[in-house]
């Protein structure tokens, strides 16, 4: 995620009261010193326009290309009525200023070239309205070094959460694969021995019986509590091989597109195996994430498709993703390969020669015989 993505594609925090307070008071302020640096010769008219241009300035917020022009229309006015010294480029630098730090900074230069022209006319001459130029120069650098600021600040909160989620999908992951070692350990020795004292405890009753004796309360205990501690394995075996409810990837898209994203699915109507199903949605999700954030896409592509025991999960966009420059994985992608190789599956992503960003996966189908066959043997 470059500043650009991060400037364009995150919305700006909405305005408190306060804030409001503070652009109107600061807008008050600079009218002031406008109209105290006046010519004693300026009549009403000249300090209508320098207030009325100065006091627009409130409203450089939620409309800063507005603000640019009506300050500069009124205070190149205010120059030509009563032709007053530097300060009355305050307001006009302030709106250059404002315009180039949300991205307006063609626009900003070319309001400060209209205004620096009135002035060489009609202002003080030659050397105020160089010292002015600079002063404008210095509006359009500082606009632009907040403007980089701002978005610095987003893209690294953005960062902060993209981390925070992938480290819980890594938390869950590693969970689940604890489970899994931990019941594998319990079915390979546990569920072993157990087996052994209730098969030697039932044959021990049998032959009891089968010679007319008395069966001793302790071998009929121990018959009964092997079972049921067979019984309770199974059920704690179940649980820790659960992998827990898995998404289906048709909810995904329908909240991408839902979002404004343009997705085309092509779905898999066969059943899957619930590691494969939850392992589908997750790259899924996280490719259109990744389109939608930072890719800029209008249309993606998503196919999955079954052949010989694999199934194939392809997601493809037509966003700005270039082959040319460099392809430096993130936390996301790197977290989706991990999840895919722990299938025995394999992941291609990558921006395409046509241009547009690929997501392509492999996994092996054969999980369902396997954890079938790991049922039948418990």
């Amino acid at each position: 995620m470059t500043v650009d993505d991060a400037r364009l594609n995150r919305p700006q925090p909405p305005v408190t009261w306060r804030g409001r307070v503070g652009d109107a008071v600061l807008a008050v302020v600079v009218g002031a010193l406008v109209i105290a640096s006046a010519p004693p010769a300026a009549g009403w008219p000249a300090f209508a326009l320098a207030g009325a241009g100065s006091l627009a300035l409130a409203a450089y917020r939620p409309a800063p290309r507005a603000v640019l022009v009506v300050t500069t229309l009124l205070l190149s006015a205010y120059v030509v009525l009563a032709e007053p010294g530097a300060a009355s480029a305050l307001p006009v630098v302030g709106a250059v200023h404002t315009a180039s730090r949300v991205g307006h900074r063609v626009p900003g230069a070319v309001a400060a070239a209209g205004f620096l022209a009135v002035f060489a006319v009609a202002g003080e001459g030659l050397n105020t309205t160089l010292l002015l130029a600079g002063w404008f120069l210095c509006a359009n650098v500082t606009g632009l070094a907040d403007q980089n600021w701002q978005a610095y600040l987003r893209q690294t909160e953005q960062r902060a959460l993209d981390a925070e989620r992938t480290r819980e999908e890594v938390a869950r992951r590693r969970a689940g694969e604890e489970r899994l070692r931990i019941a594998r350990e319990l079915h390979d020795s546990l569920t072993h021995s157990i087996a052994v004292v209730k098969l030697q405890a039932g044959v021990a009753v049998h032959l009891a019986r089968k010679r007319g004796e008395e069966v001793p309360p302790a071998l009929l205990a121990i018959q009964e509590a092997s079972g049921e501690a067979m019984r309770e394995l199974r059920a704690t075996l179940v649980v820790l091989r659960e992998p827990g409810p898995a998404g289906r990837v048709k909810e995904v898209v329908e909240r991408a597109r839902a979002a404004g994203l343009s997705v085309t699915l092509t779905d898999y109507d066969g059943d899957l195996p619930d590691e494969v199903q939850h392992t589908v949605y997750r790259i899924v999700q996280e490719s259109l994430t990744n389109a939608a954030r930072h890719a800029r896409a209008s249309e993606v592509t998503v196919q999955l498709t079954a052949d010989e025991g694999q199934l194939e999960v392809r997601v493809e966009d037509d966003g700005r993703a270039d082959p040319v420059a460099g392809f430096e994985p993130g936390i996301g992608l790197t977290g989706m390969r991990e999840r895919v190789a722990a299938l025995g599956g394999t992941l291609e992503c990558g921006p395409k020669d046509e241009g547009g960003f690929l997501v392509r996966a492999q996994l092996p189908l054969s999980v369902r015989e396997m954890t079938a066959r790991t049922s039948e043997a418990q």
